[in-house]
């Protein structure tokens, strides 16, 4: 399947990188870089109808675990805004709740600003895409295990996952030292340095307490859409839903499909009627072949199979004339053209002589050859005369006696 995946900025005058990438054939398409959010419209053709996936940085959506209680229902999803309203700045009124994995008692949850998200959602449909899926930049990045962090360098950022539901994102001189800090709070803890999985080649000997792990070196934008094959959480939930969307296109559209459905119908019963006119034409066309056949044959009688009367009488009329008859020696030479391929273009019979002459088109003189050599096989004398090659076809003149 092929996608067109795009990783948004925070704003509208931020770059977006892009990729157009067949995870069937596990190759790029196509990729680029934009400068801004009013190039997107540029992709409109690149889309082509593939789904499309929106990467988004993380810094602007908090990643949280909730701890819900045994056997929690709808009530208590419903209640985590709530119970976690001290932890957000600002009306939790003002923000999205978006539901993530769940591992026991504890769910995944993505909060983000429901402005922000609608900026988004209105960059993508002011260039003419439909966004399929929306996903927080850092959860695209691959995970290897709980103990190890994975590192991405896009542009001038840098993108850090930590774990199933935990990440890093933004510019990277500052983020180089959370990871600093980071990493000395790992090794008091843990006593070892905190592995970190580089997949783009970037620079990070600076830091210390860490023990980076080169991982084969691929376009960034590549590593993105792979992970978004296997990243199963979608920002687009709620009223945001990509079915919503659909139900919308399907109203404005109802009318056009009404009017495909007529027009359907009005091709069928065109069709019926055009078949039972070829029907009745059909009917008086055999009856005519059956009065040419009795015009032909006065004395033949009732028949059942005409095709199979008509050849039984061509054969004893054939009988009937010359000692060697023109439909036996091509019943003959049949084997001879179907194996050489040879196809005649004139014929010419000499039944006084026996003799039949061929104007034959062929692809090569080997053909013609082989025709030659089967046919002289099966009994017959086979004169060649003149050739000549025109174009790609070789037109040759044959004299076969019986």
């Amino acid at each position: 399947m092929e996608q067109l995946v795009v990783r948004l900025g925070a704003n509208a005058d931020e770059a977006i990188h892009w990729i157009v990438w067949s995870s069937q054939q596990d190759e790029i398409i196509a990729s680029g870089e934009l400068p801004d959010a009013k190039q997107l419209v540029t992709l409109a053709d690149r889309a082509g109808g593939r789904p499309i996936c929106a990467l988004v940085p993380t810094s602007d959506i908090l990643l949280k675990w909730v701890e819900l209680p045994p056997k929690a229902g709808r009530k208590a999803l419903a209640a985590i805004p709530f119970m976690l309203e001290e932890e957000i700045s600002g009306d939790i009124a003002q923000q999205f709740f978006a539901l993530g994995p769940k591992e026991g008692n504890l769910q995944a949850v993505a909060i983000v600003n429901k402005e922000k998200l609608q900026s988004w959602l209105t960059i993508i449909e002011d260039a003419g895409l439909d966004c399929d899926q929306l996903i927080p930049d850092v959860l695209a990045l691959p995970l290897a295990d709980e103990d190890s962090w994975s590192v991405l360098e896009l542009g001038q950022q840098l993108l850090v996952r930590k774990d199933n539901w935990a990440g890093l994102q933004g510019e990277r001189d500052w983020l180089v030292q959370a990871i600093d800090h980071l990493a000395r709070q790992h090794v008091k803890q843990h006593d070892q340095a905190l592995v970190v999985n580089d997949y783009s080649g970037s620079d990070l000997a600076s830091i210390k307490n860490i023990d980076v792990s080169v991982q084969p070196l691929e376009l960034p934008m590549k590593v993105l859409a792979q992970g978004v094959k296997s990243a199963k959480f979608n920002l687009l939930q709620g009223k945001y839903k990509v079915s919503n969307k659909v139900a919308g296109e399907w109203k404005k559209w109802r009318l056009a499909a009404i009017l495909a459905v007529i027009a359907l119908f009005t091709s069928l019963i065109d069709k019926s009627i055009e078949q039972n006119r070829l029907q009745n034409q059909l009917v008086d066309l055999k009856a005519q072949v059956k009065n040419e056949y009795k015009r032909a044959f006065p004395n033949a009688g009732a028949y059942r199979d005409l095709r199979a009367t008509m050849t039984r009488q061509m054969k004893a009329l054939d009988q009937n004339g010359a000692s060697t008859s023109v439909l036996v020696m091509l019943n003959q030479l049949k084997p001879a053209f179907a194996e050489s391929k040879v196809k005649p273009q004139t014929l010419r019979f000499d039944s006084k002589r026996a003799e039949l002459r061929i104007q034959a088109m062929a692809t090569n003189f080997n053909a013609l050859d082989k025709f030659k050599r089967q046919a002289e096989a099966q009994g017959f004398t086979v004169d060649q005369g003149s050739i000549n090659q025109e174009d790609n076809q070789v037109i040759g003149s044959l004299t076969i006696r019986s």
